[in-house]
């Protein structure tokens, strides 16, 4: 796997990345020394600064850092990872420093540290599925990629990782791809879904849109900016309205909050 180039020809993992000028204004000049510090093409470190203003306009003013997650989900919607050029980015953008930037990076697992493939697969291995078969999926899906966990095909269609928690228990076991569900795998159903992408197939999942986006195209929906899918396919099953559906044929509700003058 090279992490060395990214599409836009931003530095690559373990690159160098100079300081970047302070205070750019949009001014072309300015614009153009910034993206040649960063490793950015002018006309992509132009649209990412239109995206990332449009980011940060979403919060209170004075609270400008409650951007920075949208804004790591957008650099990997770009450089496929949260690149070294990202990350000074975001710094420059949000008056932090690159280590400040970095904790939260590497805190959020949905964040990468080298380029994922054009589609990322998640297999679960927490306890649930694992009970149910996560683990002969994982070891399936292993063995016919040949990678591990956090590791990247050499033609960059498949990433791959053992993932402790997909939070869709009721469907165990479950695989991810790009984020999108795929419930109830056994180990022949995820190595064929893996062949079809790697033949570039397009590939339905269980719940969500009637076909997986891109690793980078679901990133820029985590960003915040809407694909217009949103109503596509199905949404929550039956195994997760099964609790719903009981509380109201018994006429459960939540408690009421009381006040003290309730309580009296």
């Amino acid at each position: 796997m090279s992490t060395t180039e990214t599409a836009n020809g931003a530095a690559g993992a373990g690159a160098a990345v100079p300081q970047v000028p302070a205070g750019a204004d949009g001014q072309e000049a300015d614009l153009a020394v910034t993206a040649s510090a960063l490793g950015y093409a002018p006309g992509v470190l132009a649209r990412l600064d239109a995206d990332i203003a449009e980011i940060i306009a979403r919060y209170p003013v004075g609270h400008e850092r409650s951007a920075l997650i949208p804004m790591l989900h957008l650099i990997q919607s770009v450089d496929g990872y949260v690149s070294p050029a990202g990350i000074a980015l975001c710094a420059d953008r949000l008056a932090l420093t690159r280590s400040e930037v970095s904790a939260v990076a590497t805190f959020y697992s949905q964040f990468r540290r080298h380029p994922a493939g054009r589609y990322h697969v998640g297999v679960c291995t927490n306890a649930l599925c694992a009970v149910m078969g996560g683990d002969e999926v994982w070891q399936a899906v292993a063995d016919h990629t040949g990678l591990g966990s956090d590791e990247t095909s050499e033609d960059g269609t498949i990433s791959l990782e053992r993932l402790e928690c997909n939070a869709a228990c009721d469907y165990a076991p479950v695989v991810m791809v790009n984020w999108e569900f795929f419930d109830r795998q056994t180990p022949a159903s995820a190595v064929a879904l893996v062949e079809a992408l790697e033949r570039g197939e397009d590939v339905t999942p269980t719940r969500g849109p009637e076909t997986v986006p891109t690793f980078r195209e679901n990133e820029r929906l985590l960003a915040g900016f809407e694909d217009g899918r949103a109503q596509e396919g199905p949404g929550a099953g039956q195994p997760s309205l099964q609790g719903l559906g009981l509380a109201r044929s018994q006429g459960w509700t939540a408690p009421r909050e009381t006040s003290e003058e309730d309580s009296k």
